[in-house]
Parts: structure tokens; C-alpha cells; sequence
């Protein structure tokens, strides 16, 4: 199950086709988009530090599309590899830990009431780590060779939650529309997390030997099964 209805979501890769056509023509690095984007995702989280709201959500957005690109871009060209996938796994919790430190930092300068501010950056920090918890229990699964795109708050869920909202209406009164929006992230990634879990127990409860091959395969070769990028 997931936020984003499968028409608007195949909409609209269906125009990045084109570019991602473009980009293999030029020989683009997946990597360097990879790279584009997190710099880009870190500039967000400064931009919101300094009380740009929509600035940040203008960017946050941007740095979603290449976070599309990178892994169409690689299987595309056929240039997917296991440090792909992990470089952009890392590079993503690089620029994800910037940003809702940013936004920290902005509700602690003011962007929300002296009232409010306790409980508007106890939301962002509980919805940062929840964040990455959804990330790494996908990738630990893929580690042993099992799907687990499972969830309501896979990574382009919680970027578009965030971006578009604030890109139309900043953060808000009193910052209440942003903190708002981070209070229902920290939720629905915590559940999303709650998902993975179940879907993993009950996949290796029906399927051990899969299991065990996808670990007998790491250990002979050094890779995980999954080698590719993706959704996170």
C-alpha cells in the first residue's frame, strides 16, 4: 500500500522518460546525480534552518526528482552495481539527517511559539530516525534477498508530504502547517517501520530457504542479492 496512487506515480515517470533518456545519451554518472541531489536535499534542510520554508520545499522537491533519476539512469544505461546501491542509501540518510535538522533548528529560532517549540522539535527529532529506520529495515531485508517495498511512507511519500504542502503554503501560521506535517511524518514513518517488520517476519516464516541462500550468497561472494537502486 502506499500514499501515492499508482496513475500518478507512473504519470509521472513517464515524463522523466526524456530526460532519463538524455542523461544516458550523455553518459551521466547515476552517482553524480546521486551526489546532485543529496547536495541539493542538504541545501533544503539549510534553507528551512533560515526560515525559507518555501525555499526549502522548492528544493526538498527538486532533489526528489533526482532521487528518481539516479536508479532509472543506472538500470537504464545498465550500470547498476552493489556501491551504487549503496552510495545512494548513504548519500540519502546524509541529505534526509540534514534536512529535519534544519527544520529543528528553524522551529528552535523561532518558527514556531516559545509554547510549541519543545513539542515542534521533539516531532522532528522523532521523525528523523523513524525515517531512517524505514530506509534501513528495506535495506537489511535486501541484505538477506527479500523484497520489502512494503509501507504507506516509503521515501517519495514523505518527500512529497512535505514538499508540497509548504512549497504553497510555507510553514504556516505560526509555523503550524510545518509542524504539523512533521508530526504526521514521524506517525506514519513509525508505522511504516511497523509494516516492514511484520512483512519480513511473515516472508521468512513462509520462506526460510530463500533466506539462507541470499546469506550463503553473501558470504561467497561479498555482494548482497540486491544490487540495484531504488525506493528507500
Amino acid at each position: 500500500m502506499s500514499l501515492i496512487p499508482a496513475p500518478l506515480r507512473e504519470g509521472f515517470e513517464r515524463l522523466l522518460a526524456p530526460l532519463v533518456d538524455r542523461l544516458v545519451e550523455s553518459r551521466t554518472s547515476p552517482n553524480a546525480i546521486t551526489t546532485v541531489g543529496t547536495s541539493v536535499t542538504v541545501l533544503s534542510g539549510v534553507a528551512f534552518a533560515a526560515g525559507g520554508a518555501r525555499l526549502g520545499a522548492a528544493l526538498l522537491l527538486l532533489s526528489g526528482v533526482c532521487d528518481m533519476l539516479d536508479g532509472r539512469v543506472a538500470r537504464t544505461a545498465g550500470t547498476t552495481s552493489p556501491f551504487g546501491a549503496f552510495y545512494d542509501s548513504t548519500l540519502d540518510r546524509v541529505g534526509e539527517s540534514a534536512l529535519f535538522a534544519g527544520i529543528a533548528l528553524y522551529f528552535v529560532s523561532g518558527g514556531v511559539s516559545p509554547a510549541l517549540m519543545p513539542w515542534a522539535v521533539g516531532a522532528a527529532i522523532a521523525a528523523l530516525p523513524r525515517g531512517l529506520l524505514v530506509s534501513y529495515a528495506r535495506a537489511r531485508a535486501e541484505g538477506l534477498g527479500l523484497e520489502c517495498k512494503v509501507g504507506i511512507a516509503q521515501r517519495a511519500e514523505r518527500i512529497l508530504g512535505l514538499g508540497a504542502p509548504t512549497l504553497f503554503f510555507g510553514a504556516g501560521p505560526g509555523g503550524l502547517l510545518l509542524l504539523g506535517i512533521v508530526a504526521v511524518l514521524a506517525v506514519i514513518a513509525g508505522v511504516t517501520v511497523v509494516q516492514r517488520i511484520v512483512h519480513v517476519h511473515r516472508v521468512t516464516r513462509t520462506g526460510p530457504s530463500r533466506t539462507t541462500q541470499a546469506r550463503q550468497y553473501s558470504e561467497v561472494t561479498g555482494f548482497t542479492m540486491k544490487g540495484t537502486r531504488g525506493e528507500r
